[in-house]
């Protein structure tokens, strides 16, 4: 999971705010209802999700403000008050099990689904991926860094810059696939502008950031290959409380997953976040062009 902040949370509520009649069995009232977490790429891809119901057929689509954490996301689809949210393949299944050593895409994918408790089912994963990388400048790369095992060679003369929980996270992770110690490790943010100022001027040399940032080619950074699958896959995925949608929208959604990559994915955030388009156009416009119209 950049992680943006986004206030624009009475914006979508009244955007979304006039629902239709009917719809699966959803909760109580009938209602398909669509959560989010509090950052902009979660109220996209809802946004997206409600209107590809919402071409199916289904009708009474509503999407909810920002929910906040996965806890209070996963509460909410126990009691029915949520239908489906997107979540992030790698974090999910850490959350059902803390003790998983998965990494790689199919194989989180396939544990995930073995993992998902009763009451909850995942539906298809996209290959859109947001995920964290490590990212360096230009020039460190053209002296011949372009891996993680390229960097565990060179970690002890580097200052590291990324959020305040990667020492409890990968700290010893890294030192023990990589051989990696740092210089220093100094807290920025969470992938976004603090760490990107400190990689642009030198002050770190080595930034965690996400995969779907388009801060990355905007600044020339280059993305580091995490040779040992360090890093767990972060596939974009729709978690969905069982039994609220029917057969042909659980179609629907698989066939976003299926359209959705991670250049695309990094597009939306771009229109999104530095464009300040209205979700609900984006939404309809990546619906558009990837034949998911009615």
């Amino acid at each position: 999971m950049k992680r943006l902040v986004v206030l624009l949370a009475l914006v979508l509520a009244a955007g979304c705010g006039n629902p239709l009649a009917g719809g699966g069995e959803g909760g109580a009232s009938g209602d398909i209802i669509i959560g989010a977490s509090d950052v902009g790429e979660s109220l996209l891809l809802a946004q997206i999700y409600a209107g590809a119901l919402r071409n199916a057929g289904a009708t009474n689509v509503t999407v909810r403000p920002p929910v906040g954490s996965r806890e209070v996301v996963v509460k909410a689809l126990q009691d029915k008050s949520l239908s489906v949210v997107p979540d992030y393949s790698g974090n999910l299944l850490r959350y059902f099990d803390k003790e998983t050593s998965a990494t790689t895409s199919q194989d989180v994918y396939a544990q995930l689904k073995q993992e998902i408790p009763a009451g909850f089912e995942v539906l298809d994963q996209a290959p859109a991926e947001d995920k964290d990388l490590l990212v360096v400048g230009s020039q460190l790369a053209a002296s011949g860094v372009k891996t993680f095992s390229d960097l565990g060679k060179r970690c002890g003369e580097l200052v590291f810059g990324g959020p305040g929980q990667w020492s409890s996270r990968w700290k010893d992770q890294i030192k023990k696939l990589y051989g990696c110690e740092f210089k220093e490790i100094r807290t920025t943010d969470t992938g976004g502008p603090v760490t990107v100022a400190a990689l642009k001027s030198g002050d770190v040399q080595v930034a965690d950031l996400f995969s779907t940032s388009s801060t990355i080619a905007a600044n020339g950074f280059v993305p580091l290959v995490d040779d040992k699958n360090m890093f767990p896959a972060q596939n974009i995925v729709p978690l969905v409380a069982r039994g609220t949608l029917s057969p042909s929208e659980v179609a629907a959604l698989n066939r976003v997953s299926a359209a959705l990559t991670t250049e695309q994915l990094t597009e939306l955030n771009v229109e999104f976040t530095e464009k300040k388009r209205n979700p609900l156009d984006i939404a309809e416009d990546f619906l558009a062009r990837n034949n998911l119209k009615s």
